[in-house]
């Protein structure tokens, strides 16, 4: 065991002095077969954890996405085996590890920067050291975008699952942070009194710290039980527009999918003759059958017998939103990951046999939305796959009286 723990030591020792050459100029031609060596026999996850560990000990994020260039050399071009992290939060690109990259940014400017600076001033103040605080709390500020990122798109979906009062908690202490910070640019443009600026500082840095711990061990954690990936997508795509706090993705994360028409072709399925699908009551081209099912007054989703999403209907007053996102996706992926047991728990009686259909009813506003899983299997028995039917039965319970055709 010690060994391998000296082996891990000396590879990241030696992982380390190739992202410093690649900084101080060296070409990755020159860094390629040395790192080729270094990683013979180790896997993609120790590879990515020994470039984690290094920017948790400090080295910028920058730093260590210059391998990325000597992966791709090395591997031809493909690094996602590397990269691809068991979590989806522990990916470049998933808001959550864009959180907490920003988190040891801000980490680093207080315990790098800011205190060292005070130190400094406080023992002889200068106006330089003055100017380079300035400029060190200017870059504090940006931890404005860290919580508005948090406070625009990810509360709103807390509140969509009736998680309300964490984010209304924690929204006012970003003020109160903002505050603070706003008071030590204050104090320093102002040339305060070094003890009172210190105090004011501190007091801020101190706060923004507090507000990474609450959001590492109580927001994160209860999100991601609580989102599903469309809704991590979403806030993916939008953090742009607001912005990033010392620390900007430079990958887009991709959730794995399916290649769906790769996988027909692997299961030997065949194309329907000029257009048309055959059945055992009758036959209809793909308009016919597309246009049919998106008229059903209900919603319907296909998984196949892999759990693979494969299909849904496009109505034009559907239930629950899909976006074409979904195909390709486990369908376990699909709901929030408090409820996947639930989900895995369905689909085993489904395939087993031990159950036909599973049926569920709730309240929606004014929608009564019965939703109902059905095993479907071939003529033979065989399970091919889950049906999921929903529909707004409110007006159907409505119904009153009689009405005939003739009427």
């Amino acid at each position: 065991m010690s060994e391998m723990i000296n082996n891990r030591e000396y590879r990241q020792k030696v992982l380390k002095e190739l992202i410093t050459e690649l900084h101080e100029g060296k070409s990755i031609e020159e860094v390629k077969e040395r790192f080729a060596k270094l990683i013979e026999g180790v896997s993609p996850s120790e590879i990515s954890e020994m470039e984690n560990a290094l920017i948790r000990e400090g080295m910028p994020v920058s730093e260590v996405q210059r391998m990325c260039d000597v992966h791709a050399a090395v591997f031809k071009g493909s690094i996602e085996q590397i990269h691809m992290a068991d979590k989806p939060e522990d990916n470049p690109g998933h808001p959550v590890f864009t959180f907490k990259m920003e988190n040891r940014a801000l980490e680093r400017l207080i315990n790098k920067s800011i205190r060292p600076l005070l130190a400094e001033l406080k023992e002889n103040k200068t106006e330089e050291g003055m100017q380079r605080l300035k400029e060190a709390l200017d870059k504090l500020w940006e931890v404005d975008k860290h919580y508005s990122r948090k406070e625009n798109l990810l509360f709103p979906f807390m509140e969509k699952y009736d998680i309300v009062a964490p984010p209304k908690v924690m929204w006012g202490v970003d003020d109160e942070i903002r505050m603070a910070v706003k008071e030590a640019r204050r104090l320093a443009a102002e040339d305060a009194d070094i003890t009172v600026l210190a105090e004011a500082v501190e007091a801020a840095a101190g706060r923004v710290e507090e507000m990474i711990f609450k959001e590492e061990n109580i927001l994160f954690p209860m999100v991601l039980e609580t989102l599903n990936e469309d809704e991590w997508l979403k806030i993916a795509r939008e953090s742009d527009d607001i912005g990033y706090c010392l620390y900007k993705p430079t990958t887009e994360w991709k959730p794995v999918r399916t290649d769906l028409e790769q996988k027909v072709k692997n299961e030997g399925e065949k194309p329907a003759i000029d257009g048309y699908v055959k059945f055992e009551s009758g036959i209809l081209n793909f308009k016919e059958i597309e246009a049919m099912l998106n008229t059903l007054p209900i919603d319907i989703t296909f998984v196949d017998k892999d759990g693979i999403v494969k299909y849904f209907s496009m109505g034009k007053e559907r239930i629950y939103a899909r976006t074409k996102a979904v195909i390709g996706r486990k369908v376990q992926n699909c709901h929030p990951p408090a409820s996947v047991h639930v989900v895995e728990k369905i689909v085993e009686d489904l395939k087993s046999g031990k159950k036909e259909h599973e049926d569920f009813w709730i309240k929606r506003g004014d929608l009564y939305v019965l939703i109902r899983y059905f095993a479907v299997r071939d003529k033979d028995g065989e399970f091919v796959g889950i049906l999921e039917v929903s529909q707004n039965i409110a007006p159907i319970q409505a119904i009153t009286g009689e009405k005939r055709l003739a009427d």
